[in-house]
């Protein structure tokens, strides 16, 4: 198993978030050839979770907690030459953890890549939309209910 860190933005190092950064963008934006605003202006409010190797980020994901009775799970991202080795469901159940702890009266949301569905599913999270195109990639919203 390995090491998972939790991070409120205003703890994160200089070389943290730029790694952050940079693995999201060249995964959503150059990978999946998709143009979006990676920067959302989420990241300040977020609880960062992420794996490292030596310095740096190989696998991230991001919780951003409301005021409206939910938690977004968002960003779930893993380096390609470390993809298959169960770093991305670490995070997932970790994530899922953190919010039971911190957040307990709080349904799990997220939206996930069409393609993911079972994926997340094995989670407990079950579709509740339709499936959506955002930045021209195929979209279901999903929820996990305690």
């Amino acid at each position: 198993m390995s090491t998972i860190h939790i991070k409120l933005f205003k703890e994160l190092t200089l070389r943290e978030l730029y790694s952050f950064l940079k693995l999201r963008t060249d995964i959503f934006v150059v990978e999946q050839n998709c143009p979006y605003p990676e920067l959302d202006g989420a990241d300040e409010k977020a609880i960062h979770l992420y794996i490292k190797e030596d310095d740096t980020v190989i696998a991230y994901l991001r919780i951003i907690p409301s005021k409206t009775g939910t938690a977004r799970i968002g960003r779930v991202v893993t380096k390609i030459e470390h993809r298959g080795k169960g770093l991305s469901s670490q995070l997932m159940k970790r994530a899922m953890e953190y919010i039971r702890e911190h957040y307990p009266e709080d349904t799990m949301i997220l939206s996930a890549q069409e393609h993911l569905q079972d994926y997340y599913g094995s989670f407990g999270f079950k579709a509740v939309s339709e499936v959506y195109l955002e930045d021209g990639i195929p979209h279901v919203d999903m929820e996990y209910k305690k």
